[in-house]
């Protein structure tokens, strides 16, 4: 690690304690590409002059053990500090309405054997999940219904590791109890609209605003 980027994680990660939500990627909310890379930042971060700062910035925070990562905002990855855990936690096992309301059938095959088996990865999903199981657990990734984390596989491509949130909870040394659902969306709405104000942004959680 060079004497650069661990000063740009520092920088990031304070900013992240600060506001309990940071983005990875957005034009407009706090992110880590652009706290890296600065405000003049425009289109990818992938091949901008940073582009290895802020991987490696964004490999340190993935694991780091304050730090959830997830599509939580405008369902782009943001990073959640622990202190935000709780809501996120009574949210995801909460199961409201919102979140299985017009399930497709192969989501909830997926989200029955989830929470049989506790952990499955992408890469070794049968059809019977759907044409393309990727898609149906992204479906329940951004409904909140599980956690799900991006690795390589041994042959180097990109798979995810899909985990009930009890099963992320023990992973993770989480011990928080579910709380009100409604409390805790209260919580991350306000703030969103906190961030939102403060950087004229648009970002928007997953559940229909007026719940």
């Amino acid at each position: 690690m060079t004497a650069n980027v661990r000063r740009q994680f520092d920088k990031v990660f304070l900013q992240l304690e600060k506001l309990g939500l940071l983005l990875l990627s957005d034009s407009l909310l706090p992110s880590v590409s652009r706290l890296v890379a600065g405000d003049g930042l425009r289109g990818s971060w992938w091949v901008h002059e940073q582009a290895h700062t802020i991987f490696a910035v964004t490999e340190m925070l993935e694991d780091h053990p304050d730090v959830l990562v997830m599509r939580l905002i405008s369902g782009k990855v943001t990073f959640v500090h622990r202190e935000l855990w709780g809501p996120v936690y009574s949210i995801g096992v909460a199961r409201e309405d919102w979140q299985l309301k017009n399930l497709s059938q192969g989501g909830k095959l997926l989200l029955k054997t989830l929470d049989t088996e506790g952990t499955l990865q992408t890469n070794k999903l049968s059809k019977s999940f759907g044409q393309k199981p990727g898609e149906t657990a992204r479906e329940l990734e951004l409904r909140l219904l599980i956690h799900a984390e991006q690795v390589h596989t041994e042959s180097g491509a990109h798979a995810k590791v899909l985990e009930t949130w009890d099963a992320w909870a023990k992973c993770a040394g989480f011990r928080g109890r579910a709380k009100s659902p409604s409390a805790a969306r209260h919580f991350l709405e306000q703030q969103l609209a906190e961030i939102n104000k403060n950087h004229n942004g648009q970002g928007r959680l997953p559940w229909p605003p007026r719940l």
